[in-house]
Parts: structure tokens; sequence; C-alpha cells
């Protein structure tokens, strides 16, 4: 359920609630629960998406709500009357920036992992290993 709220924050707005270029503060950001939601971006989105993103993204598991709970949810059941349905043009350019860093971020690893492996190095485990095991 934590994941699906994650998924739902960035569907709604095209950011990811957590976020932080230095990975430990990223995690800690996630572990404390810590996420917003910033204006402009949150104020056409209604206190019902609000309140079902905050219930999927409880920190402590066992007060989450459940996916029979989220399924049941007024958000959910009730789409005619409470979803806004206003399509934004910054949430499709905001997703399309996202997807666009995430591809970029893959691109650089494997970049950084071909240079590795062609760098004539032998592999990490491989220098690791033992020199009993290489005799």
């Amino acid at each position: 359920i934590w994941a699906c709220g994650v998924i739902l924050y960035i569907l709604l707005v095209g950011y990811p609630p957590f976020w932080d270029e230095d990975q430990h503060k990223l995690y800690q950001q996630i572990k404390a629960g810590a996420y917003d939601f910033p204006s402009p971006e949150w104020d056409t989105v209604t206190p019902e998406a609000k309140n079902l993103i905050n219930q999927m993204l409880t920190i402590n598991p066992a007060k989450r709500i459940t996916a029979h709970e989220a399924l049941k949810h007024p958000w959910v059941c009730q789409r005619s009357t409470v979803a806004s349905m206003m399509h934004r043009q910054e949430t499709v350019e905001c997703l399309k920036k996202f997807n666009a860093r995430r591809k970029l971020k893959g691109a650089i690893l494997t970049t950084m992992l071909a240079t590795r492996n062609f760098s004539g190095k032998p592999p990490l485990a491989a220098r690791a290993a033992p020199r009993a095991a290489l005799l």
C-alpha cells in the first residue's frame, strides 16, 4: 500500500513525495514519512485524494490503510463527486521530467558498469577472491 501511495502522489502532481539529491537525506525523509502537499501543484487536488495518500503513506504498517479499505475510500468510490476533473498540463510536464530523470540515471549507471567491464580490470568479485582459491 505504501508503494501505491507513492505512485498515486506521483500521478497526481508529477513528482515523488520524497526527494533529495543526497541518498542519506532521502532515506531519512522516507523513514520519517516527511512529505507535504506544496502549492501550487496541490491546490487543485481534492482533500479526499490527500486524505487517501496520507492513509497510504502512514509509517506504521499496523495503522496504514489496507487494500480493501483503500478500495472503499470516498476518493475511489465517489469519483464523479469528489475528484477534480481538471487536466493539468503542469502535471504532465512534471511527469515527463521525472521520467527523463529516471532514464538519465539508468543510462549513467549502465555507462558506469560498461566502463568498468571494459576497463581491463577484473570484476570486483574476482579481485576480492582469496589467493588460496586461485592456486
